[in-house]
């Protein structure tokens, strides 16, 4: 039988012995955890206001609730884009509150975190970071919602650690994110582990999303991840879309079109209603 790691005076704070029921998360309207699944859409990177509009207009129509876009982008190469900083979250906050849309951006340094917190009303915490316990550790004092991204080859054991930390610091609004780990395979950007999804659901409270996008690295394999990922019971997706993905600044060739993602949302309908889940 798997257990977690139990803590000094009892089970840990994201063992679902705490809690039968999965927690939810309520940002400005919108639940993670609930009936209604959550979808997440928005470019990878925060370009221009001109393009976050146009994608923010076009997902919100297909019914997407929450809005993502980086604003500081952990990049392989020191020479890509690196985002727009602070001015990219002043974008993302102004269309956000035009489209009526939560937003969520990536916190990649502590020093950042002012910045982040003002402008945004989700903070992920990408793969690169989820060992940062430091960064963890002050996300624990704050009143905003966090995105944990599972490390890239991080076990489930330590993926729910690092969301422990920022339980034990005070703060209950932890969301977890499958986005793929690293493996072998060379045809994908990352192996997405959906058995992970399913054992988080059974180990702990905590809603959990699927990253089909960065999983993949292949446009053509986000509607089938994500249509695999609610089957398996994720609480909610996060979908990179741009308008013109070919000249897109940051993981153009994972992002699907406003066409493709209304296909997308069309296609998983069923697949939620088949598992108890609405989209809208």
């Amino acid at each position: 039988m798997i257990k977690l790691a139990s803590r000094e005076g009892g089970e840990m704070l994201v063992a679902r012995k705490n809690r039968e029921e999965v927690s939810l998360t309520k940002v400005k309207g919108c639940i993670i955890g609930g009936e209604q699944l959550a979808v997440i859409a928005g470019p990878c990177a925060v370009e221009s206001e001109e393009i976050l509009k146009e994608t923010a207009f076009k997902v919100r129509g297909c019914g997407a609730a929450f809005l993502r876009g980086g604003a500081y982008k952990p990049r392989t190469s020191p020479y890509s884009f690196q985002g727009l900083g602070e001015e990219g979250l002043k974008i993302l906050a102004r269309v956000g509150e035009d489209m009526n849309m939560p937003v969520i951006t990536e916190l990649m340094d502590s020093e950042d975190m002012e910045l982040v917190v003002e402008y945004t009303d989700i903070i992920q915490v990408g793969a690169r970071n989820m060992h940062n316990f430091a960064l963890l550790r002050k996300l624990g004092k704050i009143d905003k919602p966090v995105v944990l991204k599972r490390g890239l080859a991080a076990t489930i054991e330590e993926w729910l650690l690092a969301a422990e930390y920022i339980l034990a610091g005070g703060n209950n609004q932890v969301i977890l994110c499958e986005r793929g780990i690293r493996s072998a395979e060379p045809w994908t950007r990352n192996t997405l582990d959906l058995s992970a999804v399913a054992l988080v659901k059974e180990l702990s409270h905590l809603p959990v999303l699927v990253d089909p996008s960065h999983a993949t690295g292949v446009r053509s394999l986000v509607t089938p991840m994500a249509k695999a990922a609610i089957a398996a019971g994720a609480d909610g997706i996060m979908v990179e879309v741009h308008p013109h993905p070919e000249k897109a600044l940051s993981d153009g060739e994972q992002s699907l079109t406003p066409k493709g993602f209304s296909q997308l949302m069309r296609t998983i309908e069923p697949v939620a209603r088949a598992v108890g889940r609405r989209i809208r």
